[in-house]
């Protein structure tokens, strides 16, 4: 049986996503996106960890967990009060399409991540966003 077609290296999603990057955006954006926004993508990263999502999940995970990731995207993130909008559309796109695999675990999880994103500034990234 053949392998099937790659992608050119520079379409592939870890070229875009990763876990540190992801901590930085979220740091970052704690303060302008949103409890939602955050605790949305919190739950997609743990879903995404989690050994049990299948690996189509997974690749819809990383594409919006990219997109949200990356500061130049339709409208760019530092435009006060729209810029995380349409961040949050792919997220909740990307968490309906997947919500089969989202566990309880997965957001009690984001919870925790997100009151601890707020509680301190210049957290380290936790062992999990290595």
């Amino acid at each position: 049986m053949s392998e099937p077609p790659q992608l050119p290296a520079k379409y592939k999603a870890a070229r875009w996503y990763s876990g540190p990057r992801l901590w930085s955006t979220l740091t970052r954006a704690a303060r302008f996106a949103g409890e939602k926004t955050l605790v949305t993508a919190l739950t997609l990263f743990y879903c995404l960890q989690d050994k049990d999502t299948p690996p189509q999940a997974k690749a819809i995970i990383v594409g919006a967990l990219g997109y949200f990731i990356l500061p130049t995207d339709l409208i760019p993130d530092f435009l006060p009060g729209v810029g995380y909008s349409e961040d949050m559309s792919a997220l909740v796109i990307a968490l309906g399409t997947v919500s089969a695999y989202i566990k309880d675990e997965h957001k009690a999880k984001a919870r925790e991540r997100f009151d601890k994103l707020l509680g301190k500034h210049n957290t380290p990234p936790p062992s999990e966003f290595s």
